[in-house]
Formats: C-alpha cells, structure tokens, sequence
C-alpha cells in the first residue's frame, strides 16, 4: 500500500543532515560554512563563540537565513572566554584549555573547584551565543566533551534555560563502519553503547538517531561520503564536517592532518550522487 507520492507507507525513513563544526576558528572556516550553504549540501554549523573568527562567523551567519547555527561548547583544546583570572584551575595561563582530555575529565569530575569553573564557563558560552542574537537551533561540544557525564548535565540545564531544543549524540553505529571495510574494534563499540547514558541525560531533546564523522574525523571526503549513504540506517542521520577554503596558519597549527579542504569540496556536492 503505497501513500501520498507514491511511497510506501511502511518504506523507511531517512533524513540526512549536513553539518560543520569550528565555525568560527578562522576566516578559511567562516568562508567555507558561507559558500557550502550557498552553493552546496551544508545545512547546520556549530559556532566557538570565544575562537579568534567569532565575530566574522556571526556576521556571515546573519546574511544566511537558511543556516541553522548552534553552539560548539568549548571544554577542552580551545580558547575559554572567561579566561584564565575567572578559571585558574582548568585553563592555562594564556586562557586555553589544555588538550590533555583525560586529565580535565578526571578535574571536572572529582574537583568542586573545577566544577564552579566549568559551569561558569558554560553559562559565558551560551549567555554569549544569545547576545549574538542569532536563533539557538543546536548544540554539540567540541571533542564531543559532552560524553563526560557532568558536562552533560551542566550543558543540557544551562541549554535549556537559553532555549535549547536539540543536541548532537556522537554515535556512530560501529557495524556500518565496519562494513564500510574500517577496523572495528572494542572501543568503538565501548563508545556507542555510552552514548546510551547522553540519551537518557538528553531526555526531551530532539537528537539524531546516529552519527557519523568519528572514525573519520578531519576526512569525510567525497568519496566516503558516497561510500557512507547507501549504508546509512533509517531515521536522522548527522554528518558532521570540518570544512575550509584553504589551509591556513589557525588550522594547519591546530589540525595538521585533517584535510579541510576537501570536506569543503565534498560539502559543495560536485559529482556527489
């Protein structure tokens, strides 16, 4: 039995979305997000409100009604906006968190000290997206930080008062990837069963049911992409991207290896089926 359009009512369903992350790190970023929206398959970004191109980033989002933007919270390896006199015990002196995951993981859950911080900062970072005043329509955290279960819970409270309606669960179902020919091992399957307990955290928000640019973050080429669809699971399916227009100082210091520009390619969807 077949429904309006001649689809089937049973036949599954789904939806793909194509977002970008570190909206906002440099001009090259702000650039790419700009022309993949414009030109390409790009529908969501998620904006760093204290990176160095912030400003740049609001103002080209303005110009572009159709890009949902949403909020990248920044916990680790990046720039803090309270800085380091407001959060002494998890940045360092320049004001940066430090890449070392594991260790601010073990501050934020053992150290009250560092739970005042961090929540001082979450609340700088949304109270800073609002006074852009573009439309809060995501968030999502940078190294998908969020998986640490007390940054879920300040994230989704804090989100919540500013209007938060949806939020990123990075999982990626491991036996796609494995069928896609990647090496699949524990971990990865260790992972996507701990995104159940974000689930549950994120009760009442809308979330995508899986996805996909953890195994290959910093290179979702167009050919992994047309690799990825055929296989994609019912329900809302997120790719996520790190796009660029070039390679410049910001990026080739921060990500040596990812290969921005032909994220950017592929989002721009020439030749892409």
């Amino acid at each position: 039995m077949t429904g309006r359009r001649g689809v089937a009512q049973n036949a599954p369903m789904r939806e793909v979305i194509f977002s970008a992350d570190d909206f906002g790190l440099s001009p090259a970023v702000n650039e790419a997000v700009e022309q993949a929206h414009l030109h390409g398959r790009l529908g969501q970004a998620s904006l760093m409100v204290a990176a160095p191109a912030a400003e740049d980033a609001v103002a080209r989002a303005k110009r572009l009604p159709g890009l949902k933007v949403g909020l990248h919270l920044v916990l680790v390896d990046g720039d803090s906006l309270l800085g380091h006199a407001r959060l002494p015990s998890i940045t360092g002196p320049d004001g940066r968190f430090s890449t070392n995951q594991a260790g601010l993981g073990v501050k934020y859950f053992f150290s009250p000290r560092a739970r005042r911080e961090l929540r001082a900062e979450i609340e700088a970072q949304f109270a800073a997206f609002a006074a852009t005043g573009l439309k809060l329509h995501h968030a999502d955290a940078h190294k998908h930080f969020l998986l640490h279960p007390t940054i879920a819970a300040m994230m989704i409270a804090v989100g919540k008062r500013h209007g938060l309606k949806r939020l990123r669960v990075p999982a990626e179902p491991p036996g796609v990837m494995k069928a896609l020919g990647e090496r699949v091992g524990l971990g990865d399957y260790a992972l996507y069963g701990w995104t159940r307990l974000l689930r549950l955290q994120a009760r009442g928000l809308e979330l995508p049911d899986q996805v996909f640019g953890i195994k290959w973050s910093g290179h979702m080429t167009r050919e992994r992409i047309e690799r990825l669809l055929p296989l994609l699971p019912e329900g809302r399916t997120e790719i996520y991207t790190h796009p660029a227009t070039r390679r410049d100082e910001t990026l080739a210091r921060l990500m040596p290896d990812y290969e921005h520009v032909a994220e950017f390619e592929a989002l721009l969807g020439q030749g892409l089926r």
